[in-house]
């Protein structure tokens, strides 16, 4: 009994480093007192109680912890201040606490919904440890839980600290010493057998040490290499499958939400009190991302506890810490306004990006919630800014990016502005100026920025609608065109309150650009005009260059060509006159009619074909379903039968069904292929995309070829070749994504935002 004492000191020993393990990725130390706790709390009640009946020990210590858990998750949200009472705190942890722990953000703080999952994993490691070495007498085969647990541990944290190289040692170290302490010594074992008998044991413990040696040798020989090389290599991270807080498409834009708000000029959206005082920028998003069509935020939300990761300052910006006390009132969503940039946040669970220093509530805003925020406001020295060049290369490719297709005119005004100032400040004043000073803002101007709406914005008829908006269109243009003067951009939404202090209403919202200076940093511009003020036309300061006239001038004829026609006329293999005869005229002109016909025919079935074939079987699953969606819309429109937009997914199933069997359908003809299958298909892509497999893309492909090929079989000839001609599947849906696409009704968004 004695040699058996230090066994579960040794247990206690091996869970706790695996606290010593996780508390790299944790903020304090509370989590590996925690798990400390749980340690010496399993493997001492179950070491107390052994002499109980071995049933009678598992309830007893999963009641006793119960009870130090729930202690735990009340320290635990005592220390993170977290709102609520204790039981809905405990089934918050209780539901959420594996997700939170694999996408909490780096360090992690330990509130209850972390804390969870290490505690109650060490308990267990503890009773089921302690049952086999203790009470088994199997201390080898105990070691396994905590080993488990460990290894676990390890695989939690990831590339996101250094090796565990002290930890593992002193596991092993101690595991060895309890195996060392417990073993019974030859004399006991062999006290009582003769002399040959004693020999004999000798011998083949003798042998079997050496084969195990030798066993052991050959592995290390064989598998050592292999483990070598994977130890240099970078441990996969849990946390890229699991997928973190998403938001809808108003979150992720919510620049399309400044004219719904220019609208509601009165609404109340929050209540914000300020210290120190005076005026204040609340940023509510930050955009990153543009295609030509939206701008993105594009952040990979990681939850987060109060204290948030602390900004890179420039080394000459003077810094200012803000308190903010915010109480919402009308505003939704799941964003989170603060001032920029956030460092810590008490009264509200929140979820961070710290790409774009953007905070989500991922249980999303409701009236009444009232938070407090803490940021640092830089304030970079703008003398510096003349000189400040702006980064390059792939750590800012993402805010130089721009979608396909420019449009030629907006290239040319920023290819003028930057032919007329050098220096990168110097131009990003330039945008600035020229928009301030030839555009107008309107409330009620309609919301977008595409490249069609910005067209129309910069260079719209003036009074027409054109050379006026919000602040959305002020914003994307001089993001825009920056990023094709090559400064790096973004959009930032948010409200700008006068004061500091008081109400926050839709009038308050704002959108403005940013640009990135190198030693600066972002750097915040105002291309708004001043109040009061009357645009200057832009015709006054930007001409396009004059269109070439429509026929080419004629010109003068050379000496040779003057002495040529003087000689008289020549005679010419086309006639008497020089010209080509009108058979040759026509042979040539149907010869080249028939190549254009079949050469835009040809074009047009590869087209189509590699349409399909992107559609059916490039792409995550989700997508390809998407695509299958596609091509059964595309037939019912080809068939002459369109879904309306006001239909779902099931009641486009319908419609395609009755389509199919349509006034051609006889008793001799088959049914169409049901696609009712694929409508639920598309319905879980849109709703639940990374519950949609491969299996099941490929039958929402095979349903919808299978379906489309039925509807084409049933019309005539030559409307089947026009079938496969028509150019409108190339073009139909070129301004949607993939599953707005498929589920058309379910999904479509409105031209003009509704009010917040």
């Amino acid at each position: 009994m004695l040699r058996a004492a230090p066994v579960p000191i040794v247990l206690m020993i091996l869970i706790g480093l695996c606290g010593a393990v996780l508390a790299r990725i944790y903020a304090g130390p509370l989590l590996p007192q925690l798990v400390v706790g749980a340690a010496i709390g399993s493997v001492g009640v179950s070491t107390a109680a052994r002499r109980l009946p071995s049933w009678l020990v598992a309830p007893v210590s999963v009641v006793a912890m119960a009870i130090y858990t729930v202690i735990a998750l009340r320290l635990a949200a005592q220390r993170a201040e977290l709102p609520g009472s204790l039981a809905e705190i405990l089934s918050d942890a209780a539901r959420n606490g594996i997700p939170r722990l694999l996408t909490a953000m780096i360090p992690v703080e330990p509130t209850p919904d972390t804390v969870l999952v290490p505690v109650v994993g060490a308990w267990l490691a503890g009773l089921a440890a302690t049952e086999v070495a203790v009470r088994s007498g199997r201390v080898l085969l105990g070691y396994l839980p905590p080993a488990a647990l460990y290894a676990g541990a390890l695989y939690v944290v990831g590339p996101n600290a250094e090796s565990a190289v002290l930890p593992t040692l002193a596991f092993a170290a101690a595991a060895a010493a309890g195996l060392a302490v417990t073993g019974r010594p030859p004399s006991a074992a062999q006290g009582g057998l003769a002399a040959p008998v004693r020999a004999a044991m000798r011998v083949r413990v003798a042998a079997g040490a050496a084969a195990g040696l030798a066993a052991i040798v050959v592995l290390a020989a064989v598998v050592g290499p292999f483990v070598a090389g994977q130890v240099s290599a970078r441990p996969v991270d849990p946390r890229k499958y699991v997928q973190p807080p998403q938001v809808d498409s108003l979150d992720e834009n919510p620049l399309i939400r400044i004219s719904g708000w220019a609208l509601n000029p009165d609404q109340h959206l929050l209540d914000v009190s300020a210290a120190p005082g005076g005026p204040l920028r609340l940023r509510l998003a930050v955009l990153n991302d543009y295609d030509g069509i939206t701008w993105r935020v594009g952040a990979t939300y990681r939850t987060a506890g109060r204290v948030l990761p602390s900004p890179a300052v420039a080394p000459d910006s003077t810094v200012d810490t803000v308190r903010q006390e915010i109480t919402i009132s009308d505003l939704t969503g799941r964003l989170l306004p603060t001032a920029a940039t956030p460092t810590a946040v008490d009264g509200a669970r929140v979820a961070y990006d710290p790409g774009s220093g953007t905070l989500i509530r991922p249980e999303g805003l409701q009236s009444g919630l009232r938070y407090t925020a803490t940021s640092t406001r830089e304030r970079p020295d703008l003398g510096l800014l003349s000189a400040a060049d702006v980064p390059s290369g792939p750590a800012v490719a993402r805010v130089l990016r721009l979608g396909d297709g420019v449009p030629e005119q907006i290239q040319r005004l920023a290819d003028q502005i930057a032919d007329e100032n050098g220096a990168p400040y110097q131009r990003a004043v330039a945008i600035e100026e020229f928009l301030a000073t030839h555009y107008r803002v309107v409330a009620d101007a309609p919301s977008g920025h595409a490249f069609p709406n910005l067209g129309f914005f910069l260079f719209g008829p003036r009074g027409g609608g054109g050379q006026e908006g919000t602040s959305e269109q002020f914003a994307a243009a001089y993001a825009v065109l920056g990023r094709l003067m090559g400064l790096p951009t973004r959009v930032v939404v948010g409200f700008q309150s006068a004061t500091g202090s008081g109400p926050v209403r839709g009038a308050d919202a704002l959108a403005w650009p940013e640009v990135l200076f190198e030693g600066v940093g972002w750097v915040a511009f105002d291309p708004m005009p001043q109040p009061e003020t009357d645009p200057r036309p832009v015709e006054e300061d930007f001409k396009p260059p004059t269109e070439p006239p429509s026929e080419p001038p004629t010109e003068a004829p050379t000496a040779s060509a003057a002495a040529s026609a003087s000689a008289g006329p020549v005679a010419a293999p086309g006639g008497a006159s020089g010209r080509p005869t009108a058979a040759i005229v026509a042979g040539g002109l149907s010869t080249l009619l028939v190549l254009l016909i079949g050469g835009t025919a040809a074009v047009l079935l590869t087209m189509r074909r590699g349409l399909r074939r992107r559609r059916l079987e490039e792409g995550p699953p989700a997508q390809r379903v998407a695509g299958a969606w596609l091509e059964v819309s595309d037939a019912l429109r080809l068939a002459g039968r369109p879904a309306g937009p006001h239909l779902d997914a099931t009641e486009v199933a319908a419609h395609a069904q009755v389509a199919a069997e349509g006034r051609r359908a006889t008793a001799l003809r088959q049914a169409a292929p049901p696609i009712e299958e694929l409508a639920d298909l598309v319905n879980q892509a849109t709703f639940a995309p990374f519950a949609t497999d491969e299996a099941q893309a490929r039958r929402a492909g095979a349903q919808a070829v299978a379906y489309a090929s039925d509807l084409r079989a049933r019309r005539s000839w030559w409307r089947r070749l026009l079938w496969s001609l028509h150019p409108g599947p190339l073009r139909w849906h070129k301004r949607t994504s993939a599953v707005d696409q498929g589920v058309r009704g379910s999904t479509r968004r409105p031209t003009r935002p509704p009010s917040p």
